[in-house]
């Protein structure tokens, strides 16, 4: 079950093209930078845009950083509110239950799909951004300037990078989580991804509030760009933890309930 569900997102155009448009926008961004050679000042615009002009090979964090806020999660609330609802909206779902396959493995198939879908899409950001980078803005030897102004070896930038990759793909599976609870509710797919959506941007406009200070730490999007600390010497691994742990449980909530929905829902299509 679960290589059929792979199989089926690999083979979707739609996979890709969405895959196409994340690395689409660094790549024009990229584009701009190099034939402008002007970059945001320090401290303005994402996170290590200003530093890539003297060293291409750290534009995968600045692409990282760019399609992060919006892009990247409004591509997994498709993918995430589609996996049920779009079963469902074409009438596929039953025919799927009939045969000798219970809903649960069905879900965790499904779950086990868009995982795979996030963390793919991260990737290829970070390595078509190697590229572009490197290609656009050319490649500075030796050591690099971290957040905190210590000089980071190129293995150590390499390290972080990947952990950076891979902190950013976790950051997603509550998105991912909340998408796939709204698809087991609704038979629309652009209903889930909606509600997945309004979710997070909800939790954005929170988390700039002061006033909802007290809820702030349990907001699903609180650690989203903790990510920039593993780019300092020494490393903060206090926010990382916490954004590792808030994602686990906004993951096992939302799965939980997905699970209780869809195990106990009136299939009709």
């Amino acid at each position: 079950m679960i290589a059929v569900e792979l199989t089926k997102m690999v083979r979707r155009p739609r996979t890709w093209a969405s895959v196409a448009l994340l690395c689409a926008l660094p790549t024009v961004v990229a584009l701009f930078v190099a034939a402008r050679d002007i970059g945001p000042r320090p401290g303005e615009g994402p996170a290590f845009l200003s530093a890539v002009l003297n060293n291409g090979a750290l534009y995968p964090a600045a692409a990282l950083a760019i399609v992060l806020p919006i892009f990247l999660p409004v591509s997994v609330a498709l993918m995430a509110g589609e996996a049920i609802a779009g079963e469902a909206s074409t009438g596929t779902l039953r025919y799927l239950l009939i045969r000798p396959v219970s809903r649960t493995r069905l879900l965790v198939a499904k779950l086990v799909a868009i995982v795979a879908y996030v963390l793919g899409a991260v990737v290829i950001v970070a390595l078509v951004s190697l590229v572009v980078g490197i290609t656009l803005l050319g490649h500075q030897r030796g050591s690099v300037v971290s957040v905190s102004g210590a000089n980071l070896t190129p293995t150590q930038v390499a390290v972080r990078m990947l952990l950076a990759v891979g902190y950013i793909g976790i950051s997603m599976v509550g998105v991912a989580a909340i998408a796939l609870f709204l698809s087991t509710v609704t038979d629309s797919s652009s209903g889930a991804a909606l509600g997945a959506l309004a979710a997070l941007v909800g939790s954005q406009i929170l988390v700039s509030l002061e006033a909802a200070s007290p809820v702030v730490p349990y907001l699903p999007t609180r650690y989203w760009l903790s990510w920039i600390d593993l780019f300092r010497d020494p490393i903060l691994w206090r926010s990382l933890e916490r954004g590792v742990a808030l994602q686990a449980v906004y993951a096992a909530v939302f799965l939980a309930v997905a699970w209780a929905n869809l195990a106990t829902k009136d299939i009709t299509s």
